[in-house]
C-alpha cells in the first residue's frame, strides 16, 4: 500500500502551509490575550493588597485607641443588660403571656439604666425600688403590684420581684 503524493499537489501544499501559518497566528493571539489578561490580574491584585495593608493599618489604630479607652475606663463599670425574675409566680397563677408582659413592662420602665455607672445606679438603688413597687401594672384589666426581694448588680443587673394582685 502506497501513501498518495499530496505533497506535490498545489492545493493541498496551499492548504497545509495555510493551516501552520493559522496555527501559528493563533497562538501569538492566545499569547498576546493571556499576557494583557494576566497583567489586569496582576494590577488588580496589587490594588486590592494596597487596599487590605491600608484597612489593616486604619484598624490597628482603631483598636489602639479602643484599648486606650478601655485602660481609661476599666474602673467605670457599666450595665448592659437587664435582667426581671419572678419568686413563685405558681402562687398567683399566671399566665406565661402575663409573666412576659409584666417583665417587658419592668424592663422598659428600667431602661434608661443601661449604659451607666454601676456605683451610680447602686447608690440609687431604694429609688429603683420605690419606682418599682409604687407602680400598678395592668395587663388584661387585671392589675397588678410588684414588691422587690432582691436588686443584683453586675454588668447585668438582675431584680428578683414578687406578684401581688390588687384588686
Amino acid at each position: 500500500m502506497r501513501i498518495p503524493p499530496y505533497y506535490q499537489k498545489p492545493g493541498w501544499q496551499r492548504f497545509f502551509a495555510g493551516v501552520t501559518i493559522g496555527a501559528l497566528i493563533s497562538w501569538f493571539v492566545f499569547l498576546y490575550m493571556y499576557g494583557v489578561l494576566q497583567e489586569k490580574q496582576i494590577h488588580i491584585l496589587k490594588e486590592q493588597q494596597a487596599e487590605i495593608k491600608k484597612l489593616t493599618d486604619h484598624n490597628n489604630v482603631l483598636i489602639e485607641d479602643y484599648d486606650k479607652l478601655n485602660e481609661e475606663n476599666k474602673s467605670k463599670i457599666k450595665i448592659q443588660d437587664l435582667k426581671v425574675e419572678f419568686i413563685d409566680p405558681k402562687k398567683i397563677d399566671l399566665a406565661g403571656l402575663t409573666k412576659h408582659e409584666l417583665q417587658t413592662e419592668v424592663i422598659k420602665d428600667l431602661n434608661h439604666l443601661i449604659a451607666k455607672d454601676i456605683d451610680t445606679v447602686s447608690k440609687n438603688k431604694e429609688l429603683i425600688r420605690s419606682t418599682i413597687e409604687n407602680k400598678v401594672y395592668e395587663i388584661d384589666d387585671k392589675k397588678y403590684r410588684l414588691q422587690v426581694y432582691t436588686i443584683f448588680f453586675d454588668t447585668t443587673m438582675e431584680i428578683s420581684l414578687k406578684i401581688e394582685s390588687v384588686k
